[in-house]
C-alpha cells in the first residue's frame, strides 16, 4: 500500500508534521475494519524512510522503503499472533486488517496449515515469548542511527503474562523506540498499558465515502455489504466473498426461525467453525432484532427485515437485552471453550429462549435450557 485510506488524511496529517509530538508509544483504537493495521505500517514506514517526501509520505525508493516492502527491515517489527500472521501470508502478503473474522479464517474456512505441526491450531494470543522477543530487538543498536518501531496487532490479544512483560518494556524504552499498539478493544487493554500510551482514535469513513471505495474496489453490492459489515469498509470486502456469504446465510436461515430451531443439532454441525465469528453474527442478529423492536430500524441485516419484523412481536426486549449482554462475556470464552459443542449448545439455547416468550406452563431451569412441567 502506498497511500493511505482517505478517510485518515487528517490523522496522518497530526502523526508526521511534528516528530517531537509522537512520543515513544501510539495507541490506534477503534472498530476492526477500518483500516488501522494499513496506517499504522506506513506510519512505521514513513518514519523509517531515509528520504520522506516535503508532502510527508514515505519515499518508496530508498533502501529503507524497499527493505520495509519485503519485511525485512532490521529496524522493525510487527508482532501478532501465529492465526493472524498465518492469515496474512495467506492473501499475499497483504497486512491490512481483512475484517472481524481475520484470526478465526482457518477453522472457519475448514483450512489448517499442513506439515507436522498441521494437528495444531494456530495460536490466536500474543505470547510472552513473542514478547521477550521485542526486548532482544531493542537490545541492539539501530542499524540506520534512527526509529526502531514495533506493531503490535491486535494488541488486546496479548495474554496476560505477555501484557505484563510489555509494560517493562513501554516504562523505560530506549531513545528513539517507538511502540505502535493497534487494538480493536481498547478497554480489554491493561489500564496501565494504555496510560503510557498516546491514545488516537481512527477515523471511520461516513457511509457514502465508504461505500465508494468499496466500489473502487470492484465490490458488486457495496451498500448491502457495508451494512452487513457495520459500517467498517476493510471487514465489508469479507462479504464481497461468495464462500463466506454463503455460510453467514446459512447460519441466519437456521437461527432466523426460533420456532423450528434445534440447537443440539445446530451445535453439532457448527463446533468445528470459528466460534468467535458465529458469536459476532450472532451479535449482530440480536442487536438488530432489538434495534427493530426499539426503534423501528436496523443495521446489519436490511435484506432480513420482513424476518426480523416477524419476530418482533414474540421478542421481550429485556430478555434479548441480557442475552446480548451475555453473549459479551460468551465471545471472550469463545476464544477458548472446553467444550466448544456444549458451548454453543448454551448459547444457542439461550438465544431460543431470549427470542421466543416462554408459554405459561413453562419454566427456565439449568444451565439455560427450557424445560417444559410436566
Amino acid at each position: 500500500m502506498n497511500n493511505i485510506y482517505s478517510w485518515q488524511q487528517e490523522t496522518w496529517r497530526i502523526l508526521t508534521q511534528d516528530g517531537a509530538s509522537l512520543g515513544h508509544a501510539l495507541l490506534l483504537r477503534g472498530r476492526q475494519g477500518i483500516g488501522k493495521l494499513a496506517f499504522a505500517r506506513q506510519l512505521a514506514k514513513f518514519w523509517l524512510c531515509q528520504t520522506p517526501s516535503i508532502a510527508g509520505h514515505p519515499c518508496g525508493t530508498c533502501p529503507s522503503c524497499t527493505w520495509f516492502e519485503q519485511d525485512s527491515h532490521p529496524d522493525f517489527r510487527q508482532v501478532e499472533p501465529e492465526a493472524v500472521a498465518l492469515l496474512t501470508e495467506k492473501r499475499g502478503g497483504d497486512a491490512d486488517e481483512g475484517g472481524s473474522e481475520e484470526a478465526g479464517f482457518y477453522a472457519d474456512a475448514g483450512e489448517e496449515p499442513t506439515g507436522p505441526k498441521s494437528r495444531k491450531k494456530p495460536s490466536r494470543q500474543i505470547t510472552i515469548a513473542q514478547v521477550r522477543e521485542i526486548a532482544d530487538f531493542l537490545g541492539v543498536s539501530s542499524h540506520q542511527g534512527g526509529y526502531k518501531i514495533i506493531v503490535l496487532h491486535p494488541a488486546e490479544s496479548m495474554n496476560p503474562a505477555a501484557a505484563n512483560a510489555l509494560l517493562k518494556n513501554l516504562e523505560e524504552p530506549p531513545p528513539l523506540t517507538l511502540f505502535i499498539l493497534v487494538t480493536h478493544q481498547a478497554q480489554d487493554l491493561l489500564p496501565t498499558l494504555r496510560s503510557r500510551c498516546r491514545q488516537i482514535p481512527m477515523p471511520i469513513p461516513d457511509p457514502a465515502t465508504a461505500a465508494a471505495w468499496l466500489a473502487q474496489q470492484g465490490v458488486g453490492n457495496p451498500a448491502a455489504c457495508l451494512a452487513s459489515s457495520g459500517y467498517a469498509p476493510l471487514a465489508a470486502l469479507e462479504f464481497d466473498d461468495g464462500d463466506y456469504q454463503a455460510r453467514h446465510k446459512a447460519f441466519i436461515d437456521r437461527i432466523s426461525v426460533p420456532a423450528t430451531l434445534d440447537p443440539v443439532t445446530l451445535a453439532e454441525d457448527l463446533q468445528k467453525s470459528d466460534l468467535p465469528t458465529l458469536i459476532r453474527w450472532l451479535q449482530k442478529w440480536c442487536y438488530d432484532l432489538m434495534s427493530f423492536c426499539t426503534t423501528g430500524k436496523v443495521r446489519y441485516h436490511a435484506s432480513r427485515l420482513p424476518t426480523i419484523e416477524s419476530l418482533a412481536p414474540g421478542i421481550d426486549p429485556r430478555a434479548l437485552s441480557a442475552y446480548l449482554r451475555t453473549l459479551n462475556a460468551s465471545q471472550r470464552l469463545a476464544q477458548h471453550p472446553l467444550n466448544p459443542r456444549l458451548f454453543l449448545e448454551d448459547v444457542l439455547f439461550s438465544y431460543a429462549e431470549s427470542v421466543v416468550r416462554p408459554p405459561a406452563d413453562s419454566n427456565v431451569r439449568g444451565n439455560g435450557r427450557m424445560i417444559h412441567a410436566d
